[in-house]
């Protein structure tokens, strides 16, 4: 069964709007926990404009299932972050400064020394490591040679092309790029603009595929069916 990591990037961004604590970020992560999420993913950055940095720390000591704290390992802040928090697992994408959303994956070519380093750190702390990467198989490839755990499917293209009528060729390089990260012995996600819409169609079509991340989708669904409804009508597609 594919596990759905709830990004709760979203909430903390509403949070912030109006400072205070609310909505709380710690209820809402556990009550996703009780409403079926099998993890909880956040993506802190610089600017701390949904995330924070203490608010790592606050799920960490709560949560009851798996921590994914996805980010750019190039910030020292957090690399630090992470090694204080030990979460199941971090996901390192290429971000840059005050980038509104991830929108590319690493290339693990031009980046292997960088990434071979940053990778080892974690791994050393016994933290599951997943890079962002693009469908195309020679990054799959030059992805294992980093000696990460598993890859992140950046999803943006398909759901684009889905949403087209392109579904067939929309997600015929995913496929090919789950089937060659297995052979080489790596774990596969996938995430960004995955939603009720194109989201049974892709784990139907890539096989292998043991964890997505969605957060944006799902919170403007909750708005209109209800974080509960939403997260379980979620994990159906997942299921089919």
């Amino acid at each position: 069964m594919t596990k759905l990591s709830v990004n709760i990037n979203k909430l903390a961004t509403l949070r912030n709007s109006r400072g205070g604590n609310n909505p709380n970020l710690v209820k809402a992560a556990l009550d996703a926990e009780q409403f079926g999420a099998d993890g909880i993913t956040v993506h802190p950055r610089p600017d701390e404009r949904h995330i924070r940095y203490a608010d790592v720390f606050e799920l960490k000591k709560a949560l009851h299932t798996e921590l994914n704290i996805e980010g750019n390992p190039t910030e020292d802040k957090f690399v630090e972050l992470v090694l204080a928090n030990q979460p199941a697992q971090v996901t390192l994408v290429p971000d840059a400064l005050g980038q509104l959303t991830s929108n590319h994956g690493w290339n693990p070519i031009e980046h292997k020394d960088y990434l071979m380093g940053i990778i080892a750190i974690f791994k050393k702390a016994g933290i599951r490591v997943s890079i962002f990467v693009d469908p195309i198989l020679e990054m799959v490839e030059a992805a294992a040679a980093t000696g990460t755990d598993r890859i992140e499917l950046y999803t943006e293209q398909y759901a684009t092309r889905y949403a087209a009528g392109e579904r067939h060729s929309a997600v015929a390089p995913y496929t090919a790029a789950a089937l060659k990260a297995a052979s080489l012995g790596m774990g596969i996600n996938a995430g960004h603009d995955l939603d009720l819409q194109n989201l049974a169609y892709f784990k139907q079509e890539v096989p292998h595929l043991a964890e997505v991340s969605i957060g944006h989708a799902l919170i403007c669904d909750a708005i209109y069916l209800g974080f509960e409804n939403t997260i379980q009508l979620y994990k159906r597609q997942l299921a089919k």
